[in-house]
């Protein structure tokens, strides 16, 4: 098909979104890509969407990629854009990561953790080459073997394992601490607390905090850690309705958590112990997880009286900057009219141009007939 300009907003506007729903159908002949796909075929991509877009629901975050195209942060957007229309009727119990029915579980820093390494679905020992039996398709896969070992409904954490020597450092929540910071319905304001950073974290762009961490890691910050655990598996959301009282299961949702250990530090008298950092995120979605436990301890660093000279241990450069959204808005909003702001700036370039040209033609003159210029 042939297609020519189209003059007339409202109408060129029109024509763009079924130029868009054309594009985004592809071949004809091909057949369409379903949500259920999707969602059970693309997993690793529905569950960043989820945690960016702070929304669970596999089925929507699959139909925002289909719409979007396969564009994830735009996927992101369509995503949060349609979670500010759901009514909130309250807030979940925290969740409780220590009794998460592990699917993968490993630690790079305690070789015997009880309970094992749990390799489970992981990329991490394939060889990145091509599979073109892939692209046979309809071929079902081998089915997983079944563990020698059935595994324990629960495995403890590292921090439960080293609880009795305090090794490592143990938040403590007081009885009169405040409610968390609520990102979702308020600002983000400075100085920021660690709850408010960790939410921006979990909400921030991946490739944004990878580079963060990845510059951590090179010297650009004091944080080169060891990965002390990383757990995949399925956690229960406990909710209190008002009517009952008392806490019910509502879902069991797929959750990936992070701890990093990194550096020694004597707080408040006591004995050294190491500093951690920590990163919890939807779904499988370990690089997240990863990255956001080492920017959260690097924007940690003032805490324990390291010297605040990197990007990522600047908290206002991260927070600000983090989510994708914004700043995918604030890129392409470059692309709407700015008819006015170029004409305001191609004025005083013309002017500029012609003072310059002015000043130009008085040296050359001046040069010629230097006598004449000293006369006047």
């Amino acid at each position: 098909m042939a297609y020519v300009a189209v003059k007339g907003g409202e109408r060129a506007i029109t024509n763009a979104h079924a130029w868009l729903a054309e594009a985004r159908r592809g071949d004809p002949a091909v057949p369409e890509l379903s949500v259920a796909q999707i969602r059970t075929q693309m997993q690793l991509a529905v569950d960043r969407v989820m945690a960016e877009g702070s929304c669970h629901d596999p089925d929507l975050a699959a139909l925002a990629i289909k719409q979007a195209r396969g564009d994830l942060p735009e996927a992101i957007f369509l995503l949060r854009a349609y979670r500010t229309t759901l009514p909130r009727f309250g807030a979940s119990v925290p969740v409780e990561t220590a009794r998460m029915a592990v699917q993968r579980r490993v630690s790079a820093a305690f070789k015997d953790i009880p309970g094992g390494q749990v390799l489970g679905p992981t990329f991490d020992y394939t060889h990145r080459l091509l599979d073109f039996k892939l692209a046979a398709e309809g071929g079902v896969p081998a089915a997983a073997p079944t563990a020698d070992e059935p595994m324990p409904a629960e495995m403890p954490t590292i921090a439960s394992v080293f609880a009795h020597e305090g090794l490592l450092e143990t938040p403590v929540v007081a009885a009169d601490a405040p409610e968390p910071f609520d990102l979702t319905r308020e600002p983000l304001g400075f100085p920021a607390g660690r709850d408010q950073r960790l939410q921006a974290l979990a909400r921030g762009d991946e490739g944004f905090l990878l580079s963060l961490a990845y510059s951590s890691q090179r010297g650009w910050g004091s944080t080169h850690p060891l990965c002390g655990e990383i757990r995949m598996g399925e956690v229960s959301v406990g909710f209190v309705p008002d009517e009952l009282g008392f806490e019910i299961e509502i879902a069991d949702i797929t959750m990936t958590e992070c701890l990093m250990l990194s550096g020694f530090a004597s707080l408040d008298g006591q004995a050294p112990q190491y500093t951690t950092g920590y990163g919890l995120s939807f779904g499988h979605n370990e690089r997240k997880a990863m990255s956001m436990a080492i920017v959260d301890r690097a924007l940690r660093g003032a805490e324990f009286g390291e010297e605040v000279m990197a990007p990522c241990q600047d908290a206002e450069f991260v927070l600000y900057h983090a989510d994708t959204v914004e700043a995918s808005g604030f890129v392409q909003h470059l692309k709407l009219p700015h008819y006015v702001d170029f004409q305001a700036d191609l004025l005083f370039l013309r002017r500029l141009r012609k003072e310059h040209a002015a000043a130009a033609a008085r040296a050359a003159a001046a040069q010629a007939d230097p006598m004449k210029e000293a006369a006047e």
